[in-house]
């Protein structure tokens, strides 16, 4: 099995609780197929750089998975078919990062930067 990362972004409408729904039927759809998900994460309602249709925000998730490209491919399927998914991307990974995404990481983590004078 190959290691991927997934990303879908669902529609501003749906509440949190239904974008988490969502998700878990992804999920379920990747463990019936005979895949895992390692890792997820919910992003958070955040603006589009682009309208996409007729939303300018978006419920945005991610996964980490290890799967056959069979169970990612019929994942994408369904992503594809269901109205509430704005967008998604799955890319293949040598190997999983292991603790928070850059997303999840605290904005204080940044670094110090220095006062503006």
């Amino acid at each position: 099995m190959s290691y991927y990362e997934c990303v879908f972004i669902a529609r501003q409408e749906l509440s949190t609780t239904q974008a988490e729904q969502l998700a878990d039927q992804m999920a379920e759809i990747l463990v019936n197929n005979g895949g895992e998900v390692k890792a997820r994460e919910y992003w958070g309602l955040k603006n589009l750089a682009y309208r996409i249709k007729k939303n300018r925000k978006g419920h945005y998730t991610m996964f980490h998975m290890d799967a056959p490209s069979d169970a990612v491919i019929e994942m994408e399927r369904n992503m594809g078919l269901s109205e509430d998914v704005l967008r998604h991307l799955t890319i293949r990974l040598d190997e999983l990062p292991e603790g928070p995404s850059i997303m999840m990481q605290a904005k204080s983590d940044r670094g110090d930067r220095g006062r503006r004078r």
